[in-house]
């Protein structure tokens, strides 16, 4: 029995089950998983001769030596797990989801002392999770806001033990300084609790809350503290009106448009809430040959909605599916309200269909036919991938470089504008630190660098990238902390893997598509950088050999060699020149000696010889 009839009879004993098969290959590494209500139909479905002849089933049979299936209770949790074995196997033959851009929530912890993060991943750690927000720099002002009004941080500060004294943040007012006892718990925890009520939408609570505690200070002649809170009531108010005003515009709708050349495949998502278009969002594959729209959107939708709580009241999509009354079935119940999935055909809903078609081809356009992003774009791509909360105008981003421990470098270089500036550039010397310790390195320079930016009273960069992994990323956070530098920027990309580490979101590496602009320009301000650095350490090895060379050459001493390097610039050109050109820099009688030297004579040489 061949390795085909062999899986065709697997097939015919399938349980007649709703659940999930899995194709496997010789290895046992899933390959593909699929979901059926009725396992043993759909799997033998895949050996008939139509099915066969296309060249995606062909090529999937051709690879798998088993299948296994796993037996669930009905198509609903079927459809939960397959999208749950898709997203931890990522099987080859599925269609995976590839995304650039993950939209943020924002955190708020189950401590003592809760504070708030912007975090683009959900863990089932106790704390409670809003959004996601769209655009993606709302999460940043919301936090923002909650700083300002709220006092409850989002720092790293241990909170479990006391300190002795609150950092920046209390002094600027955007922290009631839990962490140097200057709060108390039920303070703490009420603020917290007020911003649950600003994050749930629960506008009216907290404008009664904040009224309440208004009057409250008022009457025991805390007058201050009464105007801030009256300050803050008017802002709640003016948010509450808002909303109120946006809620009566429209519902909150999704519509998907795709252009297609397999294999390759780009999809354009718009997000409209209140009836408002906030974000244009795109999806990108280069490895689709035989694209199907109906099963691509199946697939898509899956993996989209299942992994998110936050799911719209209604879902425009291109075409039909066969899962579609399955999927808003499983969508309205996450919801708690109808979830409707859409083909519009005619009216304003086409029309908004037919845009993000256009946009789905403007998108194709820029990303497979290498369409240069301006700079502006580019920004604003960067502050949406890396989650930061305003575009990096400048990036600064440094390299460490040594040969076996010696001659420790390091290298910083400047992205401004949409260019590399390279009359910002800087060489360091790394002087504190003994044999090879990348981590002590970035720690040195970046301490350097920044302590002399804040003695000169210049501007920080909207980003500092770092050639490394956490390890790196660590140290100049480390060093940028005893600087008193709050809030900076901070990324690494990790050699080989290319995986981008932001500083406060390590456990959320970021992984970019090769076609990704922002990719591109990581990858080339690193590049920038190791390319100087590794200029200036080869310079400074070939300096310290030729220096060496040349001290051996009798009669020619340290201040002859040092005006050989600075008029020639390079080692080379010093062994290079002729006669003539050293005698220019040296003198006649260095001129002979060195020519000589570099010749293979050996010219006698007087019986004492001091430079002078």
């Amino acid at each position: 029995m061949n390795a085909r009839e062999h899986l065709r009879e697997i097939a015919s004993q399938a349980p007649l089950s709703p659940g999930v098969y899995l194709y496997k290959d010789t290895n046992g590494t899933i390959i593909y998983v699929g979901k059926a209500n009725n396992l043993r139909a759909r799997v033998r479905s895949y050996f008939s001769d139509d099915r066969l002849a296309e060249p995606k089933t062909g090529a999937l049979i051709a690879a798998a030596a088993a299948i296994d299936f796993i037996v669930v209770a009905n198509p609903k949790e079927a459809l939960a797990l397959e999208n749950e074995l898709i997203k931890r196997h990522k099987p080859r033959f599925n269609i995976l989801l590839r995304d650039d851009k993950t939209y943020p929530y924002i955190k708020l912890t189950n401590e003592t002392f809760p504070r708030v993060y912007v975090t683009r991943r959900l863990l089932k750690d106790g704390a409670s999770y809003f959004g996601p927000y769209f655009p993606g720099n709302l999460a940043h002002r919301l936090v923002h806001f909650i700083h300002r009004y709220f006092k409850i941080p989002s720092c790293r500060v241990d909170l479990t033990r006391s300190h002795s004294h609150p950092c920046l943040e209390y002094h600027i007012h955007r922290c009631l300084g839990p962490c140097a006892g200057l709060t108390t718990v039920e303070n703490h925890a009420a603020a917290a609790q007020n911003v649950r009520y600003f994050l749930e939408g629960r506008l009216k609570d907290l404008s009664a809350e904040l009224r309440s505690r208004m009057e409250a200070a008022s009457a025991g002649l805390r007058f201050e503290e009464a105007a801030s809170l009256r300050d803050l009531l008017a802002t709640i108010e003016e948010r509450e009106e808002k909303q109120r005003i946006a809620a009566a515009e429209g519902a909150d709708v999704d519509i998907y448009a795709y252009y297609a050349e397999p294999p390759l495949v780009a999809i354009n998502l718009f997000h409209l809430r209140n009836g408002r278009i906030v974000e244009r969002r795109d999806f990108f594959w280069e490895d689709q040959p035989d694209f199907s729209p109906a099963e691509f959107f199946a697939s898509l939708l899956k993996q989209v909605y299942l992994s998110q709580p936050y799911v719209p009241a209604l879902i425009h999509v291109p075409v039909d599916f066969e899962e579609r009354a399955e999927l808003e079935e499983f969508l309205s119940e996450k919801r708690g309200r109808k979830c409707e999935i859409h083909t519009p055909l005619r009216g304003e809903k086409k029309a908004m269909l037919a845009l993000a078609e256009t946009n789905a081809r403007q998108s194709f356009e820029q990303r497979f036919r290498v369409m240069r992003p301006n700079s502006k774009a580019i920004q604003e791509a960067l502050r949406d991938t890396l989650g930061l909360e305003d575009p990096p105008r400048r990036i600064e981003c440094f390299d460490i470089s040594h040969f076996q421990g010696e001659e420790t470098v390091a290298s910083m270089v400047v992205w401004e504008d949409g260019r590399m500036k390279k009359s910002d550039y800087r060489k360091f010397l790394i002087k504190t630190v003994e044999g090879i310790d990348d981590f002590a390195s970035m720690r040195e320079v970046v301490t350097r660098r920044y302590s002399r930016l804040q003695q000169e009273n210049k501007p920080l960069p909207g980003l500092i990238l770092l050639d490394g992994g956490i390890g790196q990323l660590h140290a100049a956070a480390d060093a940028l902390d005893a600087l008193g530098v709050l809030n900076q920027p901070l990324a690494s990309i990790a050699k080989r893997e290319e995986i981008v580490y932001v500083y406060g979101s390590e456990d959320e590496p970021i992984q970019l598509d090769r076609f990704s602009p922002v990719l591109h320009l990581i990858q080339t301000v690193r590049d920038e950088a190791h390319r100087f650095a590794i200029t200036f350490h080869r310079g400074r090895r070939a300096s310290a050999r030729m220096t060496s060379e040349l001290s051996a050459v009798p009669g020619v001493g340290p201040k002859t060699i040092s005006k050989l390097l600075h008029e020639f610039g390079s080692p080379d050109r010093v062994r290079a020149a002729s006669e003539a050109d050293l005698a220019q820099a040296a003198g006649p009688a260095a001129a002979r000696r060195l020519r000589a030297f570099f010749d293979g004579t050996n010219p006698v040489q007087p019986e004492s010889y001091t430079e002078k």
